[in-house]
């Protein structure tokens, strides 16, 4: 039976018991045997740095910077004491502490910069952090606080846009790699780093940026100075700006003569002058509230072209498909949360004389809890581990390229569910704000939301499938591997390797064009996302977790007399060991 808390006083009426301590104080990354696992067995070296991070991060101190950062939301402040305009985005102490651990520990940047310390890094150079170090360390920092990641996220996506624009890369570059956290709000000369936002939803069309009104004219250099590139006169309006404390923005306009173009939009320009950025307001939002997001109008804003005119939208996507994956990060690291959260109370709150995850359909919720999180983060990790080997490896491409939208379809999707699940956990505790998964739920939908929606990753996957060389054959090969070892696997799973393989190998006849023409209509996008996440997520547990986890996951999700993938929790088959899975998940610390 959990004892009373530790330095509680005394009730004058009763004793306070059965309730369990704070999941605190614990190493957030040897407490997660599955993570510790698929690190070790990826870069086994890595898991002492890990270690040291999880203890720092686990700490209660850093744990209730979270909380802060949320309790406080942050301020904006449009004119100052007389009278100018400013525009400046006020935030809690927390915030400040969370961004400059973030930044400390390279999050922005590290897998940008190369390890001989001579800048970004080039071909043939090493990086500080390989993409899957870095993964590891995001989903550990997520447990702690998601809104301090998205002007990291955004940061680190853009860097290497940057990087290839020589009259920005001068002055932006070593602020942007830099691990110092600078809060001052100053010119860009003035502070010792930088960070990035962007702004491409306006009224009229969120995902249809296509449907921009804001203008882009040409600017004398007088006017702006042309020290980073070339000057145009932003007018019109952001719906959403995200993170309106950074000092850059990546925005989309239409300019003059040559369609939608990307621009950098500093908030000071060269000459130390503050930029014509005018916030109307922060977004009252359901979650992600320690973080600003904005509506802005454009008069007469100085920006500065990035890339070619009239390609803002293959340019700004270089940059959302690094966005897109850390939003699937960053949903398996809250997930992680959520689960540890539950399994920690229910190890330890006691019901009709044992501890509730002693009680069969309790094991039941928790297990299937336990297998959606660590497939979530196994498969985040597995992209993380593509991304490293693109480069010189045309199928890793392709499968990144294919693999980011369905993932952060699929992951940000479920984890909004896992959440509500681990909250009824608790029940009353887990619905009231002292406990983090209230927190937890309304924080998990905007990384759904944000950069492209769930119809838009579908739309994506298809237009991959269809138009992307060696996606379909890569994806294939990618599930294949996997036969042969669980047959629930196999029934499931060579069906789609079949429509896959016929996909690549293009239509022979009318009955393979309309079997084609099937497969890649939009109508069928979301079921056809679901088929294939969920195998690729099998694919995966069954290379890489332990033999018993995989069948487990395979039984829960795969069986086609079962509901088809989305099922409530809690409804795993009665042959699954369901104690053996509830105990690798438990938190060390946890454990009664």
């Amino acid at each position: 039976m959990a004892q009373p808390i530790a330095g509680g006083s005394a009730m004058l009426t009763h004793e306070v018991f059965n309730q369990p301590d704070p999941l605190a104080d614990l190493d957030l990354f040897g407490s997660d045997r599955a993570l510790a696992e698929a690190v070790g067995r990826v870069d086994p070296q890595a898991c002492p740095a890990l270690s040291a991070l999880g203890r720092r991060l686990g700490a209660a101190d850093t744990l209730d910077l979270g909380r802060q950062a949320n309790a406080y939301p942050p301020m904006l402040r449009s004119f100052d004491r007389f009278g100018r305009r400013i525009d400046e985005v006020e935030f809690h102490p927390a915030w400040h502490a969370l961004m400059g651990m973030l930044r400390a520990e390279g999050l922005h940047a590290a897998t940008w910069t190369a390890a001989d310390g001579s800048g970004f890094v080039g071909p043939g150079r090493k990086p500080v952090d390989s993409h899957l170090m870095r993964a590891a360390k995001y989903l550990l920092f997520s447990q702690v606080e998601n809104g301090t990641q998205c002007p990291v996220t955004m940061t680190w996506a853009a860097i290497p846009l940057m990087a290839g624009q020589p009259a920005l890369a001068q002055d932006w570059l070593p602020k942007l790699l830099s691990r110092d956290y600078d809060p001052r709000f100053r010119p860009l000369a003035d502070r010792g780093s930088a960070l990035l936002g962007m702004g491409m939803t306006e009224k009229q069309g969120g995902s249809d940026v296509r449907s921009n009104t804001t203008r882009a004219e040409r600017a004398p250099a007088s006017e702006f100075g042309d020290r980073w590139g070339e000057p145009f006169r932003l007018t019109g309006h952001k719906w959403f700006m995200s993170a309106p404390m950074c000092d850059g923005f990546l925005v989309l306009a239409q300019a003059d003569g040559g369609g939608l173009s990307c621009f950098l939009v500093p908030r000071w320009l060269p000459d130390g002058r503050l930029n014509a950025l005018h916030f109307q307001r922060l977004k009252d939002k359901l979650g992600n509230r320690s973080n600003a997001s904005s509506e802005v109008e454009f008069d007469g804003t100085a920006a500065f072209l990035v890339g070619e005119i009239g390609r803002g939208i293959p340019t700004i996507l270089e940059m959302a498909s690094l966005t897109r994956l850390d939003c699937a990060i960053a949903s398996a690291g809250m997930m992680r949360r959520a689960v540890a959260e539950a399994l920690h109370h229910a190890a330890r709150r006691e019901a009709f004389g044992r501890p509730l995850a002693r009680q069969p359909l309790m094991a039941n919720v928790l297990a299937d809890l336990a297998l959606e999180s660590e497939s979530a983060m196994r498969w985040a990790l597995r992209l993380a581990a593509m991304l490293d080997a693109r480069a010189c490896n045309p199928a890793a491409d392709a499968l990144l390229r294919i693999g980011t939208p369905l993932a952060k379809y699929w992951i940000c999707r479920r984890g909004p569910a896992l959440a509500f699940e681990a909250m009824e956990v608790l029940g009353g505790n887990g619905y009231v704000e002292e406990a983090p998964l209230a927190r937890l739920y309304r924080e998990l939908p905007v990384n759904s939301i944000w950069e492209g929606s769930g119809n838009v990753m579908c739309l994506d996957l298809l237009r991959a499938l269809a138009r992307e060389p060696g996606c379909a054959e890569a994806l294939s090969a990618e599930l294949a591997a996997a036969l042969g070892r669980l047959p629930a696997y196999d029934r499931f799973a060579s069906p789609l390797i079949e429509r896959l393989e016929a996909l690549r190998a293009g239509p022979a006849g009318p009955a393979e064009r309309s079997e084609t023409a099937a497969l890649l209509d939009p109508f069928g996008a979301r079921r056809l996302a679901g088929d294939l996440a969920r195998a690729w997520q099998a694919a995966v547990m069954i290379g890489d977790a332990p033999a018993g986890v995989a069948a487990a996951f395979c039984a829960g999700r795969l069986d086609p007399t079962r509901a088809a993938g989305d099922q409530a929790f809690g409804t795993l088959p009665m042959e699954i060991d369901a104690a053996a899975l509830v105990a690798r998940a438990m938190p060390s610390s946890a454990s009664s």
